[in-house]
């Protein structure tokens, strides 16, 4: 599959119990990153539970990579801190995508991942088709660091009508 599959919409939601970097908290800002795409949050100042509601949309070309999410201490004048980062599995949504939505009521759960040892999920995330849309919503833990966890919506969204139903 080459070319563009379709836009990813990741709502980063915010974080929980992310880890101190500094005496008085952290700065935290998300990086993702998909292929050589890379997109940021905005710093969220002296937060270890931050609440971002941002979203970062991210051109597919190939499902099977997966999303790359890291978070970081903002520094001033120093190297910003790394505070930990997960991997995010996008093949469950995109399958999902492939389904025919008529048959579908609006809310109903499609898929549901559990957590396990090849993901970050730090509890079951649902796949479900909501108000006409693809969406995802997890929480990941964060690897590499003492704690914290990140909340997130993945959305998806088709570029050109699939050819092949």
């Amino acid at each position: 599959m080459d070319g563009l599959v379709g836009l990813l919409k990741v709502r980063v939601v915010r974080g929980i119990n992310l880890a101190y970097r500094d005496a008085r908290g952290s700065d935290p800002y998300v990086v993702l990153r998909l292929g050589k795409k890379k997109l940021k949050t905005s710093v969220k100042k002296r937060s270890v539970n931050p609440i971002w509601h941002e979203e970062l949309t991210l051109t597919v070309t190939d499902p099977s990579q997966p999303l790359k999410l890291e978070v970081f201490d903002k520094d001033t004048f120093s190297r910003d801190d790394p505070m930990g980062d997960a991997e995010i599995d996008v093949a469950p949504l995109i399958e999902a995508v492939n389904m025919n939505p008529e048959e579908i009521r609006n809310g109903a759960i499609i898929r549901s991942v559990r957590p396990s040892t090849k993901n970050c999920l730090a509890d079951e995330s649902h796949v479900c088709w909501r108000n006409g849309k693809f969406v995802q919503d997890m929480i990941l833990r964060l690897k590499n660091v003492e704690s914290g966890e990140i909340q997130l919506q993945l959305q998806w969204v088709n570029i050109s009508p699939v050819a092949a139903r």
